[in-house]
């Protein structure tokens, strides 16, 4: 199948039938109370439960402040926030803790929560905040645990996110696990106050089309993962605003679990607004990261017409064997794949020194990967530089893992079938590195 059979075949997927709202149930009838200090779990729930009960529709969230602790979305309930309206989540983790142990749920503690529910949404106007930054433990490996996402629903099919913002997640703002038919079109996304403050983050998910958003996150940006054995499939993420002081567009770094027909198209990456930075570096560390480090295989990625302003590795491909099972998902890790990546009609400014790089390790080569139309600016002004010769087979797959790279454009190592067409690299000072460095594999 070739790669424009492949978009129609993608975008046929994305055929949305909106089911009519049955009956509105505003939660100000549930008595909750417009207040920051006052929480209003309890009304919040009871209006979703009931909705549920009765065959679905939406829960309103009206115009004004309300503070709340975890809360369950459950099928055939979509909720929505009106203009105005800001649903403020508690500061304290234990309005996270949730009893409710059915269908899955009970994971980890998060804000809005949804396991093994269909057609649910979050829509409307309003604002959604964490006030993350009133959670101090910094470690990663809290992640949902004492720091709670903003989101996190678990192996739901027919979901929609649309028009929302989404503000100050304690740790990723929105996590899709094992979900199916799911679209997040047109939100917000500003995550800057604490560590691991991703932007968007699908792990295992089909059928996903992710369009007109806004992403300004300390971390990743929007994040393809795979920690399960079903493959992320079918996945287009276009028309979008990223910045991060990470990576903006990426698949990986977790990579159990294969990937097929994947789309990053007409997409911007510009740097954070805020100065500060908890994970990676001010300008960001790259654009377009592909990786495959713990044996997925990640085939047919097409990624295209994307502007770039300000990263330090504009792209960088990534094949390694960092030994990750996950919790003995399988009890020997699968050899890494990437092949059939096409990377076309890209703008780059303002970007590092580092150089771009596309590598696999000895007995596994990065395949069939074809990259045309690229313009990549930067600053220069280096002299020669030597190769790398550790190959860093297990090492955390990152587009700085090198160093400064001996090639001002890209550098290749452990691939086959490699192609560059109209790749242009412009340097603002004379720089002593040559373009492209290809090196064979030993």
């Amino acid at each position: 199948m070739n790669i424009r059979t492949t978009i129609i075949a993608l975008l046929s997927v994305f055929v949305f039938i909106p089911s009519a709202f049955a009956k509105d149930y505003n939660i100000l009838s549930y008595g909750a109370k417009k207040s920051t200090k006052r929480l209003n779990t309890k009304a919040i729930q009871q209006a979703i439960d009931d909705c549920h009960k009765n065959r679905g529709g939406r829960v309103i969230i009206p115009k004004g402040k309300f503070l709340t602790g975890a809360i369950v979305l459950k099928s055939d309930v979509t909720l929505h926030l009106e203009e105005g309206a800001v649903l403020l989540g508690s500061k304290n983790p234990a309005d996270y803790v949730i009893t409710e142990r059915k269908a899955g749920v009970m994971i980890s503690s998060q804000l809005i929560l949804a396991g093994h529910a269909n057609n649910i949404g979050i829509t409307g106007k309003g604002t959604i905040d964490g006030q993350g930054k009133g959670f101090t433990d910094r470690a990663c490996n809290a992640l949902g645990i004492t720091r709670p996402m903003l989101i996190r629903f678990d192996t739901c099919k027919g979901v929609t996110i649309s028009g929302v913002t989404m503000r100050n997640a304690a740790v990723w703002m929105q996590l899709y696990y094992d979900c199916e038919n799911l679209t997040i079109k047109d939100i917000t996304v500003y995550n800057h106050c604490n560590n691991c403050n991703d932007g968007l983050d699908l792990n295992g998910c089909r059928n996903v089309k992710v369009s007109g958003i806004t992403v300004d996150s300390d971390d990743d940006g929007i994040c393809l993962k795979n920690i399960i054995l079903k493959p992320s499939q079918n996945i287009v993420v276009e028309n979008c605003t990223v910045s991060s002081h990470c990576n903006a567009l990426k698949i990986g770094t977790e990579t159990l679990g294969d990937f097929d027909n994947i789309v990053f198209r007409n997409c911007t990456v510009k740097t954070c607004k805020p100065k500060k930075v908890y994970n990676g570096r001010r300008n960001g560390i790259s654009a377009v990261s592909i990786e495959s480090v713990d044996g997925a295989s990640v085939t047919n990625v097409h990624v295209s017409n994307i502007t770039v302003d300000g990263t330090e590795v504009p792209i960088f491909i990534r094949l390694g064997n960092c030994g990750e099972t996950y919790g003995k998902k399988v009890t020997t890790p699968k050899k890494s794949r990437i092949s059939g990546v096409t990377i076309e009609n890209v703008r780059v400014t303002n970007a590092g020194n580092t150089g771009c790089s596309i590598t696999g390790i000895p007995g596994q080569e990065v395949e069939n990967v074809r990259l045309s139309n690229i313009t990549i600016q930067h600053n220069g002004g280096l002299g020669m530089v030597a190769s790398p010769t550790d190959d860093r087979v297990s090492a955390y797959p990152e587009g700085t893992m090198f160093g400064t790279l001996p090639a001002k454009g890209f550098f290749v190592k452990h691939t086959r079938n490699v192609t560059f067409d109209n790749v242009k690299i412009v340097t603002s000072r004379p720089d002593e590195r040559p373009a492209l460095v290809k090196e064979k594999s030993r």
